[in-house]
């Protein structure tokens, strides 16, 4: 009679939802040396115990696998809480002004204010100089920097203007915008995607690798404290490949971390890219970090038009008649972008916010598809919000992921912002879920923090199920509600479609022998509790490799 192998660790008399290929219940799990041994009912698990085995009992709670974010800025998310403020939601210029001024007097002399993140339906009226005067008063002399929600656009003062050599008769930078008041013509300390940069860049001196690492650490306590213990990284430069893999030789890294290596340097973030970076990715290859994606950006927002869509935008007096948007790259190098990322073995995910730069991203893929025949390398599309009808059904079979930030779409402030620059119908067909999933597309789910304040997957999760917004903001509005799914499916799209599409699904993304013990246990389950408390849901603990990383 052989005996069973003697667990590390037993969690027992539970509710565990293992995402395993019939959406099983199990009762107990044994873990050894971090992997799954066994799963089954107490009984059976009963078997595994050993002298030293620890034994949790779940008294009934829900546990399943750790969530997995397919979409997150690691360093900005650490950054943001370790050295930056939160302004409020919803704020208004004077109480952006108000939260500026707070921290001027608080501040040291010739210290930066950088502060996120004032809603994508501020930009008209932040866009005048009687608004940088006030936002100049309130700075007390100090650069301020202030980031909007969607990470990508800004709002300094004059100082920081200055610091960063911006003057008035300067021409717009390519890829990029300064705003200018429209009666007036002058400076408002807008700046729109790549002239943002030109700030960013000077604020930045300060920051250190120390910090970086700092920043990162921090940042995966966060997203543990959620149930993540698996993230993509969106765009990673080099100071993050350095921190994660610093992280990783000290045993402190309590997640697997896949990363997206910029392909062309992005217009708000420094640091090696291209060949050079490509050239070094196995330098930064450990057992916990993966640098496996290439990255493009290769539209803006909507909210900034800046989005490259197929239809115009509402007109304004800074852009011609009929305007679009634009792509940042022409077709024939997003083909060979495409193409070489798949030579060397890499994904590609390309961020597209509208729906004209979704359809060149198919088109490029299904070009390449045509001269290199098919492969097993899956290509991201984020975010995958705005798509046309007739680009839903060729994600399936081009093997193109759907990367989804749930986070975002609900109804928001980010929303408020489309409506204006798109009208209210087209604004409102946005991230055609339960479309994309008819079609047998890869749905993955990721959070796109801190471009959402909280990386929250439950936020996520509920709002795919009801498409209302889980904070209560917006109450009894529905965005889209046709294009709800079940809550089974939003689980598996945030745990294990979110493992396949990072490229990691044989180590973590469902409880199964012989995957890494990535487990968490709720304080509810969810589903037995109303759709509209799933966010209310809290990680009781968090296991990455069989070890608690966090304890609520």
């Amino acid at each position: 009679m052989t005996t069973a192998p003697r667990a590390d660790l037993i969690l027992t008399h539970g509710r565990i939802y293992t995402v395993d290929p019939n959406n099983s219940w199990a009762e107990a799990v044994a873990i050894s040396g971090g992997r799954i041994l066994a799963v089954g009912s107490a009984a059976e698990i009963e078997a595994y115990k050993g002298e030293g085995t620890e034994v949790v009992d779940l008294e009934g709670r829900m546990a399943m696998p750790g969530f997995a974010d397919v979409h997150n800025h690691i360093m900005m998310g650490g950054q943001a809480d370790l050295f930056e403020t939160q302004i409020s939601a919803g704020a208004s210029v004077d109480a952006i002004c108000a939260h500026v001024r707070q921290q001027a007097e608080a501040a040291s002399p010739g210290q930066w204010i950088v502060a996120n993140q004032w809603g994508a339906d501020m930009i008209t009226a932040l866009n005048s100089e009687a608004s940088l005067a006030k936002l100049d008063a309130a700075s007390l002399g100090h650069p301020v920097l202030l980031r909007d929600e969607t990470m990508h656009n800004r709002w300094v003062n004059s100082e920081a203007m200055r610091l960063s050599g911006i003057s008035g008769n300067q021409p717009d930078p390519p890829a990029g915008a300064f705003g200018r008041d429209p009666a007036t013509g002058r400076l408002t300390g807008l700046l729109i995607e790549s002239a943002a940069g030109i700030v960013e860049r000077v604020a930045a001196d300060h920051f250190t690798e120390a910090m970086g690492e700092a920043a990162v650490a921090r940042a995966v306590e966060i997203v543990n404290s959620y149930g993540v213990t698996a993230f993509q990284d969106a765009a990673s430069v080099l100071p993050i490949l350095k921190a994660l893999t610093g992280l990783d030789a000290k045993g402190e890294l309590t997640a697997w971390a896949v990363t997206s290596l910029p392909l062309i340097e992005p217009s708000f973030m420094f640091g090696l890219s291209g060949d050079e970076l490509l050239a070094l990715r196995d330098e930064y290859r450990t057992r916990h970090v993966h640098p496996n994606y290439t990255k493009i950006f290769l539209d803006g927002v909507p909210g900034a038009r800046t989005g490259a869509f197929h239809d115009a935008y509402v007109d304004d007096a800074a852009h011609p008649h009929g305007y679009r948007g634009e792509t940042l790259v022409t077709y024939p190098d997003l083909v060979k972008y495409v193409d070489k990322s798949e030579k060397l073995g890499m994904g590609l995910k390309i961020h597209c916010a509208g729906d004209y730069a979704v359809t060149e991203m198919l088109d490029a893929v299904e070009a390449v598809r045509h001269f290199n025949g098919p492969t097993k390398v899956l290509h991201h599309i984020a975010h995958a919000s705005y798509i046309r009808q007739e680009d839903v059904a060729r994600f399936a079979p081009l093997g193109v992921v759907a990367d989804l930030c749930p986070m975002i779409w609900y109804p928001t402030t980010f929303l408020e912002g489309h409506k204006e620059v798109m009208g209210e119908e087209r604004a409102t067909r946005f991230w055609p879920i339960a479309d994309l999933q008819k079609t047998g597309a890869l749905l993955a789910g990721g959070s796109d923090w801190p471009v959402i304040p909280v990386p929250d997957p439950l936020t996520g999760i509920e709002g795919m199920v009801t498409r209302q917004n889980p904070s209560g903001a917006f109450p009894g509005v529905s965005l889209w509600a046709e294009q709800a799914i079940d809550l089974a499916t939003a689980l598996r799209i945030f745990t294990l479609n979110s493992a396949i599409a990072m490229g990691i699904s044989e180590e973590t993304g469902s409880i199964e022998p012989g995957k890494s013990a990535d487990i968490i246990v709720l304080d509810q389950n969810v589903f037995d509790v109303p759709a509209n408390r799933i966010a209310a849901t809290k990680v009781v603990t968090t296991y990455f490799e069989g070890r608690a990383v966090y304890r609520r």
